[in-house]
């Protein structure tokens, strides 16, 4: 059954895909300005540590559910239970999921085609064509309704390929260019006057930040929503794994990439931003805090981009095309979990699937374009605040409640005999089962108060 619904040829291919899924907008330009918000290197060791003991765990449920069913969210959650009723709230939830997916890349996508706007207008600017660099960084309706119709193009093509020649071969490219380019900008950035004092802001801890009734709760949301969980698209990528890879394993390289680079825009963004303080440009609001993340991308980064002359034009061209590499590697995983459905549920073709799925999802974001400012937050906390914590509690019942154990063991015993005696085994079942559900249910009230 694999072979016909396409598998990944090797494990690395597979951890840039997955990895790439999970390394999206947020992880570059949200994390560092949390972190430093939130006491600089407190927050990254509470971060690591949340990271393994709450979304390592939710990863492995949705990596073994997918690698043992192999087959879309809907059919996999439908298919762990015997009982007809725990089967239609399985495949429930699924559709619950695939929806989600979708309502994430239709604002996703409108975001997403900004980067590409600004990555291209700096060039188009140095060469003269000073109208279409006006255009493309005006926010307007017939600009962001056009740059989200080219992202959304791009995604659709790399889906269109399948697993094999789309999602894994652009993976392989685009994720070593994400991280080769992010490398070269933190080191180009730290040479600039100001730098030093947003590297110390980022790395020297600040414990006075831990005793802030935020700080807990940033650093579980932080590590939860870093792997980009609760909507099917690692339970997916899982589904087209092979057999013969040990998942734990593969898991964990999947998160410590996600999580590596995530700390690693820090080294970019926060010495940016105080490479724009010496330069003048305002980083801080009138509560003498740092600016959010949204005003961080496109105010303060624009700003400093244009004190520095010549290099201020391939540097913004370099890190917008960062930015959209990395919203890239995200949507194509967004948009395979319908497109996956549509094809092992219904019948169709990838071709045909793929037509429906992104022509439905541009369609809705086209709408979320012509009635921004009423749609766009709605369905943006509708998606990430409310529904995706609760499909991730959803996912952990199912893989720590309704799968049954022999059924798990003897899916780790298919890479590794002495599963049942490993620590992996002791632990994790006990973790998915009660800890999991517990601190995704505490992340979601706190959203909700």
């Amino acid at each position: 059954m694999t072979a016909l619904r396409g598998e990944f040829r090797s494990r690395l291919g597979f951890i840039f895909a997955a990895a790439g899924s999970a390394v999206g907008l947020g992880n570059i330009w949200g994390f560092p300005t949390q972190a430093a918000s939130n006491g600089g290197a407190a927050f990254l060791i509470t971060y690591l540590v949340l990271a393994f003991l709450l979304a390592y765990p939710a990863l492995m449920a949705e990596l073994l559910i997918g690698r043992h069913t192999h087959r879309n969210m809907v059919m996999a959650l439908g298919s762990l239970s015997d009982d007809p009723r725990t089967q239609r709230a399985g495949q429930l939830t699924g559709v619950l999921g695939l929806l989600t997916a979708s309502l994430i890349l239709s604002f996703y996508a409108i975001v997403a085609g900004w980067m590409l706007g600004y990555g291209a207008s700096y060039p188009l600017g140095a060469m003269g064509s000073e109208s279409t660099e006006n255009w493309l960084n005006t926010f307007a309706a017939s600009r962001n309704l056009t740059l989200m119709l080219i992202f959304m193009a791009l995604t659709m093509a790399v889906v269109l390929g399948g697993v094999e020649k789309g999602i894994e071969r652009w993976s392989r490219r685009l994720m070593p260019l994400l991280l080769i380019t992010l490398v070269a900008l933190a080191l180009y950035v730290l040479t600039l006057e100001g730098a030093t004092t947003g590297l110390a802001v980022y790395l020297l801890p600040d414990f006075s930040k831990v005793l802030s009734s935020d700080f807990l709760i940033d650093a579980l949301g932080s590590a939860f929503f870093s792997l980009s969980l609760g909507v099917g698209t690692m339970l997916i990528y899982g589904s087209y794994l092979s057999d013969t890879e040990h998942v734990p394993t593969v898991g964990a390289q999947v998160a410590l990439m996600d999580i590596g680079i995530a700390i690693l825009a820090g080294f970019l963004i926060l010495p940016a931003m105080y490479v724009a303080d010496a330069r003048g440009v305002a980083i801080f609001n009138e509560a003498g805090g740092l600016l959010s993340e949204d005003t961080l991308i496109f105010s303060v980064m624009p700003a400093l981009f244009a004190t520095l002359d010549t290099s201020g034009t391939w540097l913004a061209t370099a890190f917008f095309m960062l930015m959209s590499i990395a919203a890239l590697t995200s949507s194509i995983s967004m948009l395979e979990v319908p497109v996956a459905y549509l094809i092992e549920r219904h019948g169709l073709t990838r071709a045909s699937a793929t037509t429906w799925a992104g022509g439905i999802i541009a369609t809705f974001s086209g709408l979320i374009v012509l009635n921004f400012d009423t749609l766009f937050g709605l369905v943006v906390t509708i998606s990430t605040r409310y529904s995706q914590p609760l499909l991730g509690i959803a996912v952990c019942v199912f893989a720590g409640w309704v799968w049954r154990r022999d059924a798990l063991l003897s899916e780790l015993q298919k890479a590794d005999a002495s599963a049942e005696h490993s620590l992996f085994w002791q632990v994790w079942p006990i973790y998915v089962r009660w800890i999991c559900p517990v601190i995704i249910s505490v992340i979601l009230l706190q959203s909700l108060v």
